[in-house]
């Protein structure tokens, strides 16, 4: 049954590619983790799926597997954020491009809010010392949205993430996927009491809502965010998963819009 939802939601987690790679690079995410996709990643269906289920505003991003695909990255998910009002974009950056910190003003300058890290496919581990430079860079100036967790590989475990941040306390961190993605036992002894903010893309899929329950209450519902992974799933069931959580009023509506709108320091939104 759904809940009372608040009058705005926001999708703190979504991939967007350009049209024509679209389905090639939604596909080829599906194949690494041996789950099908729900759509091909394009902007518009975004929107579609999104204003179907009810959510008013996505976070965009999409991460560059190789340096240099950054700037390209970066001018397409801009580009998006200025076509489409209710889109707020992390760019990506890659700790073994050049002009690392030329890049982030550019991103700055262009009104990128952020950055998103996908280190299984970009190719390092988030604790490579090659990759202190580029936190050095970002923090206080650039929140990081971090892949967290894997199968499939070690870069990305919630350790890793936990001593990143004692490194750069300035940094302001979101640990994707309930801060591991697959791990979330480590992911609650590594980061719970770290300051480090979630989202529950690609999770609640995979736990009982009494999980998901007590990961809110762990990581506190005012650091949780709602995300769906898109197009890995579609919002109108990503959000009836999150209707099954027992949550409060309060925690609900932190997690489905205020923490977000906080976050961006959204006034009066217009919405998809």
């Amino acid at each position: 049954m759904q809940r009372e939802r608040p009058q705005n939601i926001f999708d703190f987690h979504c991939h967007i590619f350009p049209d024509r790679i679209a389905e090639k690079a939604s596909e080829a995410t599906g194949r690494y983790y041996g789950l099908k996709m729900f759509y091909s990643g394009k902007v518009e269906t975004l929107k579609a799926s999104a204003a179907k289920a009810g959510v008013t505003h996505c976070l965009v991003c999409s991460a560059a597997t190789n340096p240099r695909q950054v700037q390209a990255i970066n001018d397409f998910i801009a580009g998006a954020c200025r076509d489409n009002s209710c889109f707020y974009g992390f760019g990506s950056l890659h700790p073994y491009m050049d002009g690392i910190e030329a890049e982030a003003e550019r991103m700055l300058a262009a009104g990128i809010r952020g950055v998103k890290l996908h280190a299984d496919f970009q190719g390092f581990r988030l604790d490579d010392p090659k990759a202190y430079a580029l936190y050095e860079i970002i923090e206080g100036r650039l929140p990081l949205l971090v892949h967290m967790g894997d199968r499939n590989s070690d870069n990305t475990t919630p350790e890793q993430l936990a001593g990143i941040v004692k490194r750069f306390p300035k940094l302001k961190v979101i640990g994707a996927h309930f801060g591991g993605y697959s791990v979330w036992d480590r992911a609650v002894a590594a980061l719970e009491g770290t300051g480090v903010m979630v989202d529950t893309s690609s999770s609640l899929a995979f736990m009982t809502p009494e999980r998901a329950a007590e990961l809110v209450h762990v990581f506190g519902a005012e650091h949780c965010f709602f995300g769906t992974d898109y197009p890995m799933w579609d919002h109108t069931e990503e959000l009836e998963r999150f209707d099954r959580i027992d949550l409060s009023d309060g925690e609900r509506s932190m997690i489905l819009w205020e923490n977000a709108a906080g976050f961006f320091n959204i006034g009066t939104p217009e919405g998809i």
